[in-house]
C-alpha cells in the first residue's frame, strides 16, 4: 500500500514562507516567464526577497549559457534584480564534455536558436559517422516534429554506441498556450533503444549541487540545507531535484501541469492531492503563481 503523501498548504502569498529562507533555487520557465513573456508577479515578488537579504539563484534546463539565458530573458521582460546568478544546462554539458574528452560532438538542435551552446562545443561533426558523441538540445522544428521522427537518426547513434548527451532534460515545456516536446524526450527514446544518456539539468543532482556551489560563493559560506528552497512547475524535474538534494520546495501550478491542477484560476486541493499521490512527490508550499 502507497503512504498517504502530505498535502501542502496551499498559498496565495509567499512573502512569509519565502522569508524562512536564505535561498532560492528558482526554476525560470513556467515560474519567471510562460515561454512568451515574464509573468508580473514573479518580476515583483524576487525582488522583494533578495531586498530582504535573500539570494536567487536561477536553475535552468533551457540549452544555453548562462549569459545567453540572461539575455532571453530581457528580451521577455525579466527584470534583472529578479535574480544573482544563473546556472544553465548548457554550462553543465558543456563541462561535461570537456570531462568525458569527447573531441568530435554531433549536435541535434535548432540553429541558430542554440547557438550559444553549440558555439562553446569544439569540434562539431556534420555527421554521425564521425562523432563520438551526441549532443542534443532539442527538436529542430518542435511545432512540427515529434521524438519519433528521430528514431532512424539515433538508430546510427546506437549502432556506434555513441553516448548521448541532453542538454535539456525536460520532456515537454509551456510556449503560451502549446505544449511542445524538448530534448528530454529524443534522449528518452534513445534511452529506451538501449543507448548512454547523461542527463544535464534537472533532476540529474549537478544541477542544484551547481546551484548550491554558486550560492555559497555569492553569500561567503555554505548555506544550510533547511535554509534553502526550491521553486519550480515540473514534478519530474524541480521537486525531483529538491528531493534529491535534501531540500524544501514550492511547487508553482501554473506551469507544466496547470492543466491538471488549476481550476477558475485556483489550485484545486482535491486535484493537487492526487496528483502529488501518484506521483510521490511531496513540495512544501503550493501556489498558483509566484506572488508576493
Amino acid at each position: 500500500m502507497q503512504a498517504a503523501v502530505p498535502t501542502p498548504t496551499i498559498l496565495t502569498s509567499s512573502a512569509e514562507f519565502l522569508c524562512r529562507y536564505d535561498v532560492l533555487l528558482c526554476d525560470v520557465w513556467g515560474v519567471v516567464h510562460d515561454g512568451q513573456k515574464a509573468y508580473a508577479s514573479a518580476n515583483d515578488s524576487l525582488p522583494r526577497y533578495r531586498a530582504q537579504g535573500g539570494t536567487v539563484v536561477l536553475v535552468s534546463n533551457a540549452p544555453m549559457t548562462g549569459t545567453a539565458i540572461a539575455k532571453l530573458l530581457d528580451d521577455k521582460g525579466v527584470h534583472r534584480d529578479c535574480w544573482d546568478a544563473i546556472v544553465g544546462s548548457g554550462d553543465i554539458a558543456i563541462e561535461r564534455i570537456a570531462e568525458q574528452g569527447y573531441n568530435r560532438v554531433y549536435g541535434i538542435g535548432p540553429r541558430p536558436r542554440d547557438d550559444s551552446f553549440f558555439d562553446a562545443v569544439p569540434n562539431l561533426v556534420a555527421t554521425m559517422d564521425d562523432a563520438d558523441a551526441i549532443a542534443c538540445t532539442g527538436l529542430v522544428r518542435e511545432r512540427t516534429e515529434t521524438a519519433e521522427d528521430y528514431r532512424p537518426l539515433l538508430q546510427r547513434g546506437l549502432d556506434r554506441n555513441l553516448p548521448f548527451v541532453c542538454v535539456n532534460p525536460d520532456l515537454a515545456v509551456h510556449v503560451g498556450p502549446d505544449l511542445l516536446p524538448c530534448a528530454g524526450a529524443i534522449a528518452h527514446l534513445y534511452a529506451t533503444m538501449g543507448g548512454t544518456v547523461f542527463w544535464c539539468g534537472k533532476p540529474h543532482p549537478s544541477a542544484y549541487a551547481t546551484g548550491l556551489k554558486v550560492a555559497a560563493k555569492l553569500r561567503g559560506r555554505t548555506p544550510e540545507l533547511s535554509r534553502v528552497l526550491g521553486i519550480g512547475d515540473a514534478i519530474r524535474t524541480d521537486l525531483a531535484s529538491a528531493k534529491t538534494a535534501g531540500v524544501e520546495s514550492l511547487f508553482i501550478a501554473q506551469g507544466l501541469h496547470r492543466d491538471e491542477l488549476v481550476v477558475a484560476s485556483k489550485v484545486d486541493p482535491s486535484r493537487l492531492a492526487d496528483l502529488l499521490a501518484t506521483a510521490g512527490a511531496n513540495p512544501k508550499a503550493t501556489m498558483v503563481g509566484l506572488a508576493w
